[in-house]
């Protein structure tokens, strides 16, 4: 990749996220900009869509599924890494189960939106990259938001309830941290914590939703809650680098960011998430004692996908931040989900050799030493 490429600065729409501060008095009025008059989308997904549906679509951000796939990985991964505990997963479980997650990150993912959107509704008006969508420019009324809400969580719980039903119980508290993450942008310069938080919870959701009981099995509660951390400190990353996209924005209306925290040290404290995320993503394979498949193929991939990216990324560009941050999901997330689906196949294929076979051989031949020598 030739990080010599201009890439266009992304407009307003783009953002996943607005980082406002709670008091309309410290945002400045927006003077006439690019921006000042809405258009229907006449390309894409959208343009197929009729008229009355555009605005809920552009709430739910339809167009933009990153969020959606940085959503989902983490449910990938725990998916992939519980099916590897023995006993085994059919690959059509593990397809299966893939898929309802993907499902529910759609869904969730716009639920969280929606609700970030209703937290900012009178900020986003005065911030020029937000004052356009659906709520702000008054397409989407609160309570029509409201309703919309509860909708998408419901098909959220829709979903959920074809899980294992041990699955309510771990998936259920995850909705504390979807509406709180919007409040936290308020009062913290680390809102991407709670972000992680958030977006990491789909890690721990594959062991239940596959029959592992992480409280009885102790070798998959640390490779979950490793699994877990290590997703957190991904999230942080990628939405730092996300976050420089919003460094002019932030600095005029006095609003809190990470990216203004670190300042020139940026680089510094990604390098040193990316080491957290690949030490713990080790520390989740070794739990599950993983073989040379998924450390080479996982963890590796993730030192070379996020060492590029950290080395190449130009923070202070706009368009360049938000390249590495749509293309570096699919960079480590792909490669991260390569490693564990390879371990997987490997273990199903039985090409790392039947360990069970062979613990039972030494039991037994164990026992007869020990008759013998009786």
């Amino acid at each position: 990749m030739n990080s010599g490429v201009t890439h266009p600065t992304i407009p307003y729409s783009q953002s996943r996220h607005s980082t406002t501060t709670s008091t309309l008095t410290s945002v400045p009025t927006v003077s006439s900009s690019p921006f000042s008059a809405y258009k229907p989308p006449t390309t894409g997904l959208l343009s197929y869509l009729p008229s009355p549906f555009i605005p809920y679509a552009e709430l739910i951000r339809l167009d933009k599924p990153t969020g959606t796939y940085y959503l989902f990985f983490p449910c990938l991964f725990s998916t992939l890494l519980a099916a590897s505990v023995t006993p085994l997963t059919p690959p059509l479980v593990v397809v299966s189960t893939s898929l309802l997650f993907l499902t529910g990150a759609l869904v969730m993912r716009g639920a969280g939106c929606t609700i970030n959107d209703l937290w900012d509704r009178n900020l986003d008006p005065h911030v020029s990259r937000t004052r356009l969508r659906p709520i702000a420019r008054g397409a989407v009324s609160p309570r029509a938001a409201i309703v919309f809400t509860g909708f998408q969580l419901l098909t959220g719980l829709a979903v959920l309830v074809q899980f294992p039903v041990v699955c309510l119980y771990y998936g259920i508290p995850s909705l504390v941290l979807v509406t709180l993450y919007p409040l936290a942008k308020r009062v913290t310069y680390y809102p991407q914590f709670v972000l992680g938080l958030t977006f990491s919870w789909g890690a721990i959701m594959g062991f239940p939703a596959l029959g592992v009981d992480v409280l009885q099995n102790s070798a998959a509660l640390a490779a979950a809650a490793c699994l877990y951390a290590s997703n957190v400190a991904w999230t942080i990353l990628y939405d730092m680098i996300y976050a420089h996209m919003d460094v002019k924005d932030d600095v005029k209306a006095g609003i809190k960011s990470i990216a203004l925290a670190h300042g020139e040290n940026t680089k510094a404290v990604l390098t040193g998430l990316a080491v957290a995320q690949v030490g713990l993503l080790f520390a989740a394979g070794a739990a599950i004692e993983a073989g040379p498949i998924f450390f080479v193929g996982s963890c590796g991939s993730a030192v070379l996908t996020l060492g590029t990216m950290i080395w190449r990324v130009r923070l202070k560009e706009v368009g360049n931040c938000w390249w590495w941050f749509r293309y570096g999901c699919w960079f480590t997330g792909g490669g991260i989900a390569m490693g564990l689906a390879g371990e997987y196949i490997t273990r199903l294929m039985g090409w790392y050799g039947n360990d069970e076979e062979e613990e039972q051989e030494t039991k037994v031949r164990d026992g007869i030493v020990l008759n013998v020598k009786q």
